[in-house]
């Protein structure tokens, strides 16, 4: 785990957040089929019911989370991401304890994810299983895909 790391709520107005955002939804596009991708382009993380944090080591962006209220017991975390040279380093458990305290803050009972199926996405799900997350059927607007997988966890 990197010391000294910040994680501080984001208007995504900056450069750095814009490109990591879209190299996000690249790769997912490349790993993934079109209607299997269910990440958020950066207008829809500005909405009212999403709220969005990047993650700083020092002056460098090493990546971001996101919290979209469902209803007021369940939150879905959206845009997890490190920064290419921040994988396996520790961010993203980083962000992903900072959205739990968050999403308790808010009295949510239970947070939600949607991830890839395939083997790309193995470390990202071995992450939320080391933190409690279990599969799911799909939720909200999500449905049976081969190429999804929903999980979540009570708080």
């Amino acid at each position: 785990m990197i010391d000294g790391l910040r994680i501080v709520e984001d208007d995504l107005s900056g450069v750095e957040i814009a490109a990591l955002l879209r190299f996000h939804l690249a790769e997912l596009h490349r790993l993934s089929p079109a209607e299997s991708v269910h990440a958020m382009p950066i207008e829809r993380l500005r909405a009212p019911d999403v709220t969005f944090w990047s993650i700083w080591d020092g002056g460098q962006l090493a990546g971001c989370g996101a919290l979209k209220e469902l209803d007021a017991g369940h939150g879905e975390i959206k845009s997890m991401r490190a920064a290419p040279g921040y994988r396996s380093k520790g961010v993203g458990k980083a962000i992903l304890l900072h959205l739990f305290v968050e999403a308790r803050a808010r009295n949510y009972t239970r947070v939600s994810l949607e991830t890839g199926r395939p083997e790309a996405f193995l470390p990202a799900r071995r992450l939320y299983e080391a933190h409690g997350f279990v599969e799911c059927p799909p939720f909200a607007e999500y449905r049976p895909d081969p190429f999804s997988i929903c999980m979540t966890r009570e708080l």
